[in-house]
């Protein structure tokens, strides 16, 4: 299994977190919550 670093910002305006793996085009998500996001972006 491979581990890659993600960003996790939470959005002032939506509240939603999102997440961002740099150096990844297009690895990106968001979620109502962490686990949510975690999830998202696993897939």
């Amino acid at each position: 299994m491979k581990a890659f670093t993600a960003v996790i910002q939470k959005c002032p305006d939506t509240g939603l977190y999102v997440g961002f793996a740099p150096g990844f085009t297009g690895a990106h998500s968001q979620g109502e919550t962490l686990d949510e996001l975690n999830k998202n972006i696993r897939t």
